[in-house]
């Protein structure tokens, strides 16, 4: 203990003494948590939509004023010509085209139907299909008020109907904020562990000091421990701070579930990703290396983890990567435990992934090292 004690304080020293570490471990995590949600956000709104009426109706001055007060779309154009809005989305001024035929209204009152026309710019594929989605809701809406209208529902209606009420559960306002914070913040906790870790073992390699290191009679366990203890308690603070001040003061996001069980997997799982860190220094010669192959598999990490896409929806090869990435287990249970105040029954099987892969890579990191060094 008193070796490590030592170890810990050069540590220590090391990272404090380097003004440009320290706005890396604590400043830049809790910018980009307070700006990444704000941003991360799926919710397709201000939609660009140009009108083309060619009836000038007071039915289609109704419909056209539905779609302004819906809150989705804006107002890119309204054009004489299809022609003239179709220029409106080649100059990406519009999202969609929204053409109201002649006798709109007339056909609606004698012949009980009418068709408009609809054309959207399918580059953005989500935009697109969100944005007809609401388009359709909003004249399926226009129409059911019409029915109205025209037709005096009866007292007792002779058909079978299905009133259908929703329940939101966990997220009741479905505020996406709430959705996106403890994915943010579990992919920040995961760059600081396998970024830094890394960096800080190969430091040592490119100043000449690891040679020195290696013929004192320290341990190798402890200058291991001497190197991930100081890097998990930064994680362990960053943490803190992000969930408990950030998340809450700023986003209102209170965790439901145990803290303790929450701290116990986050523990498990920064020994698994500074784990990570080690094991890529064993490979690395150089910094930059090290700075590469994090950042590929940071990359990897992030993106197959289901924090911006489902991984329901990803195809079979995808879901076996989603599997074993430690990521992908960290944001379901801070969802779980944060949102829905799962239990240790909830997450058990994560945390038998995660022990085991904390195990597996830490093993293999230490052995690789012996063999280098």
């Amino acid at each position: 203990m008193r070796t490590i004690r030592f170890l810990l304080q050069k540590e220590f020293k090391q990272i404090f003494r380097n003004k440009a570490l320290l706005p890396l471990l604590f400043v830049l995590p809790i910018v980009q948590l307070i700006i990444l949600p704000l941003a991360a956000d799926y919710e397709i709104k201000n939609i660009s939509v140009a009108i083309v009426d060619h009836d000038h109706s007071m039915y289609s001055q109704q419909l056209i004023s539905k779609i302004g007060s819906s809150g989705y779309f804006k107002l890119a154009g309204y054009e004489t010509s299809y022609a003239n809005a179709d220029k409106l989305i080649e100059n990406d001024k519009a999202d969609l085209i929204l053409e109201i035929p002649t006798g709109f209204e007339k056909n609606l009152v004698r012949e009980n139907q009418q068709q408009v026309f609809i054309a959207v710019n399918a580059i953005n594929g989500v935009k697109a299909s969100l944005g007809s989605a609401y388009l359709n809701n909003i004249l399926m809406d226009y129409n059911s008020d019409l029915r109205l209208q025209w037709i005096r529902p009866e007292r007792y209606n002779p058909a079978p109907v299905i009133e259908i009420t929703s329940s939101n559960w966990f997220n009741p306002f479905m505020n996406y904020k709430f959705f996106m914070v403890p994915g943010i913040l579990a992919v920040l906790i995961t760059m600081i562990g396998s970024y830094m870790c890394a960096l800080n073992i190969v430091k040592e390699k490119e100043v000449g000091t690891i040679e020195q290191i290696n013929v004192t009679p320290i341990r190798k366990i402890h200058f291991i421990l001497g190197k991930l203890i100081p890097f998990w308690l930064i994680g362990i603070f960053v943490f803190t701070f992000g969930l408990f001040v950030i998340a809450r003061f700023i986003y209102g996001i209170i965790p439901l579930g145990n803290i303790l069980l929450l701290y116990g997997f986050l523990s498990i799982y920064l020994i698994a990703l500074l784990g990570f860190g080690l094991l890529i220094s064993t490979y690395s010669e150089t910094q930059q290396q090290a700075m590469s192959i994090a950042f590929f598999f940071v990359m990897i990490f992030m993106l197959m983890s289901g924090l911006f896409t489902s991984i329901d929806s990803m195809p079979e090869w995808a879901k076996t990567i989603a599997r074993c990435n430690p990521v992908t287990y960290f944001i379901d249970v801070m969802r779980m435990i944060v949102l829905k105040g799962s239990g240790f029954k909830d997450i058990r099987t994560h945390f038998i992934i995660i022990t085991l892969f904390a195990a597996g890579i830490n093993g293999w990191a230490v052995l690789n090292y012996k063999k280098t060094n």
